[in-house]
């Protein structure tokens, strides 16, 4: 099993930043991939960033520019930057990971609230 949790979610006004961070239960060198997703009320829960174990990375259309993923190896975290926040980010953010070199897992954390109002 791995065990995620966030935390750094809050309110922030638009055009604010916020980090995000997610500590996991084991090393992340052993997780294939790790991302960040959000669910807004009433809407699919979305891929906002994704890194993988070789550093590859990838972001939803509507945060490039302006979200960073990254992790730390030495402290088993995985961090997301967020800048220029704007009200359309307003979400639960949700740190992932995927384990398996075959059928692969998905592990989800308790997500951490994003609000962007001013």
């Amino acid at each position: 099993q791995v065990q995620l949790v966030e935390s750094g979610g809050g309110l922030v006004q638009p055009g604010g930043s916020l980090r995000l961070s997610c500590a996991t239960s084991r090393s992340i060198s052993s997780i294939y991939a790790m991302g960040w997703y959000r669910q807004a009320p009433g809407k699919q829960r979305e891929l906002v960033a994704r890194i993988t174990n070789g550093g590859s990375t990838n972001y939803a259309d509507s945060v490039k520019g302006r979200f960073t993923i990254s992790r730390d190896n030495a402290k088993n975290t995985l961090s997301l930057q967020m800048n220029s926040l704007k009200p359309e980010d307003t979400a639960v953010y949700y740190c992932n990971a995927e384990v398996g070199f075959t059928a692969r897992i998905n592990y989800w954390g308790q997500g951490t609230q994003v609000t962007v109002s001013s």
